[in-house]
């Protein structure tokens, strides 16, 4: 699969449905990598198990809150590894700071002034509102796909077909952007174009038709 397979002449598109983490949005994780070297930990340790299937997949289907989220967290690192700083490695890595690529909100702010329905369609917490304003980007897009919400989450069919809905495009008019392969290949498997996302400049050369 090419990581760029548009659809046709002319402008190939309806729709940009993009994710949102390690795309729009990056976290500062130095807090918790200091926090792991005072308690002697190899840095990754506690995010290697927050995002583990079992804690954290209750957590993208909106089944736990992230404060219950941070609870398993620390409960986990007490008994794999008898951490007394446990709470706060999990306070760390689920209140890590973050902000948005202002080259990316950039690239996509201009794809739906140009006419594009935009739709974020990511794995993400009940929370998102919040975090979303946090970053000014409550008006970034037409609708937000969350994974908590919806109760399902990528890279499932399901989750795909529902943004498309909310885009009110076909699945071959849409353009999917997201930094996993795995939830790029799901979304080819479901009709769309795919890119996989490991820069700014993936996503202008996608949208170049529009210049």
């Amino acid at each position: 699969m090419s990581d760029l397979e548009a659809p046709g002449a002319g402008r190939p598109f309806d729709a940009v449905l993009c994710d949102l983490d390690n795309v729009i949005r990056f976290y500062d994780s130095s807090g918790l990598a200091a926090l792991e070297r005072l308690a002697g930990l190899h840095e990754g340790t506690t995010a290697a198990l927050a995002f583990s299937p079992e804690l954290d997949r209750p957590l993208l289907l909106g089944r736990i809150t992230r404060e219950q989220w941070a609870e398993s967290i620390a409960e986990r690192l007490r008994e794999e590894y008898a951490e007394a700083r446990s709470w706060e490695l999990a306070e760390a890595m689920t209140r890590s700071p973050f902000s948005a690529d202002g080259a990316v909100v950039a690239v996509l702010r201009g794809a739906r002034a140009a006419g594009l329905s935009l739709v974020l369609v990511t794995n993400a917490a009940l929370d998102l509102d919040e975090d979303l304003a946090a970053m000014g980007l409550t008006d970034l897009a037409d609708h937000v796909v969350s994974s908590a919400r919806e109760g399902v989450a990528k890279p499932d069919p399901e989750i795909y077909a529902i943004a498309a809905e909310r885009a009110g495009a076909a699945p071959e008019r849409c353009l999917f952007v997201d930094d996993r392969l795995e939830n790029v290949e799901a979304a080819v498997a479901f009709g769309m174009t795919g890119v996989h996302f490991r820069g700014p400049d993936d996503l202008r050369a996608a949208l170049a038709f529009l210049d």
